[in-house]
C-alpha cells in the first residue's frame, strides 16, 4: 500500500491544503492528514476543531484519514508505515525550506517526500493569512473549504 503522510498544523485547513490532498489521493492509496501538536505554538483553533475541519471536508473520501502526532514527522511515518511525505509548494521560498527537510528525512530514514505545486488559484493562501483575515473580521470564506466556514 502506498501511504502518504500530509503533515501540518492546519490552523485552519485552507483551500490550498484541500487541493493538495484531493490531488494526492490520485497518487497514493491512502493519505493520512497528520495534525502536529506543538506545545510551544499558539493556535487559533483547538485540536478538536482542526481535526473536525479535515474530517468534514473529506467525509466522502475514504482514502483520507486524520490523525495527530507529536515529535518528528519521520518517526510518525515509521510508526504508521507511511513511505511518503506529501507537501505542497506555493513559491520558491517554500521549495528551499522543504528541500532541506526532505533531504534530511531521506538521509535519516529513507522516507521520500513528494512535492505538489499548489494550483495557481490557491497559491497565495496560507493559514496565517486566513487567521489574519478572521481576526480582522474579513470574509475568509473564499479561502477555506466549507467545513471551516461553519465557525
Amino acid at each position: 500500500m502506498r501511504r502518504a503522510l500530509f503533515p501540518g498544523s492546519f490552523d485552519p485547513l485552507t483551500l490550498g491544503h484541500y487541493d493538495i490532498i484531493n490531488r494526492g489521493v490520485h497518487l497514493f492509496d491512502e493519505i493520512i492528514v497528520a495534525i502536529g501538536i506543538n506545545a510551544e505554538k499558539k493556535y487559533m483553533f483547538s485540536l478538536e476543531e482542526r481535526m473536525q475541519f479535515v474530517k468534514e471536508a473529506f467525509k466522502s473520501q475514504p482514502r483520507v484519514k486524520v490523525s495527530t502526532y507529536e515529535g518528528m514527522t519521520v518517526d510518525y511515518c515509521k510508526e504508521i508505515d507511511a513511505g511518503f511525505i506529501l507537501r505542497g509548494l506555493r513559491n520558491p521560498a517554500d521549495f528551499e525550506f522543504e528541500k532541506a527537510i526532505a533531504h534530511t528525512n531521506r538521509k535519516l530514514t529513507g522516507i521520500e517526500t513528494v512535492f505538489l505545486l499548489t494550483a495557481s488559484k490557491t497559491s497565495f493562501i496560507s493559514s496565517s493569512i486566513v487567521r489574519d483575515v478572521i481576526r480582522n473580521n474579513g470574509n475568509y470564506s473564499i479561502l477555506v473549504p466549507d467545513s471551516v466556514r461553519v465557525r
